[in-house]
């Protein structure tokens, strides 16, 4: 996929919004539109779906010589699960692993890690639905489409989600570079969430308050850390070793 998904015109993203509104990432909003786009910003207030003001040619950029209306939807590329959905499905016998990004914005990140957590047979990724890169055409792209392969559940509140997986019986990690644990001396073959965190701010401290353990990779010649993505890598295949068999 080339292209973001985006729809256009104000009767269309009314109806979307009406019918669909959690396929529906950002609005865009001509900034000299007039009162006529009202519904669509109360719509979208009600649904907590950002909207953007800016100039027409942004509009232009995005969808081309079209009949606009003053208004461009940024649309899902993939189906989000319900995290109680998930979990219908989700035996917890079986040590299944989700991967919990804390508002990780960058969307090569993003779509490198869904990539990874594919090939290592991570059970799911979940994602808040604020501060968080949507699964556009980037993400597709440096995921080698398998955005679409792996189950991406979307929450309204990280730390009650992380609260429900632990009363379904998850063990929560949290990557953190001050953690005194590394990722090869914690026992990770158990029903786990691991959690992480933003580019430059990390884990958010409410949220690392509700770690069971936090995790670490030992850094050498004063390197501060990897990126998300690379930390996420060593972690769902030091996950993959733990699980093997005993003496393969």
């Amino acid at each position: 996929m080339s292209e973001d998904q985006l729809i256009f015109g104000r009767h269309p993203i009314e109806e979307a919004l009406q019918n669909s509104p959690d396929k529906i990432e950002k609005i865009y909003l001509k900034d000299s539109a007039g009162g006529g786009l009202s519904k669509i910003i109360t719509l979208a207030s009600e649904n907590r779906i950002p909207v953007q003001r800016v100039p027409g040619k942004r509009l232009f950029d995005l969808v081309g010589p079209v009949n606009d209306q003053g208004v461009v939807a940024q649309v899902s590329m993939v189906t989000y699960l319900e995290l109680e959905e998930w979990l219908e499905t989700t035996d917890v016998g079986t040590n299944p692993v989700l991967i919990a990004l804390d508002e990780l914005e960058d969307v090569a990140n993003f779509g490198a890690i869904l990539r990874t957590a594919a090939a290592a047979g991570i059970d799911g990724v979940m994602v808040p639905k604020h501060r968080q890169a949507p699964v556009n055409a980037t993400v597709f792209k440096t995921s080698a489409g398998t955005a679409g392969r792996i189950p991406i559940i979307r929450v309204t509140n990280t730390n009650q989600a992380i609260m429900k997986l632990k009363d379904a019986g998850f063990w929560v990690g949290g990557l953190d570079a001050r953690a005194k644990t590394t990722i090869w001396q914690q026992n990770l073959d158990l029903p786990l969430v691991v959690i992480v965190g933003s580019e430059d701010k990390g884990i958010r401290k409410k949220t690392l308050d509700h770690c069971d353990f936090t995790l670490s990779l030992p850094m050498q010649h004063d390197v501060e850390s990897l990126n998300a993505s690379v930390t996420a890598a060593l972690l769902c295949y030091e996950i993959v070793r733990q699980k093997q068999p005993k003496g393969k």
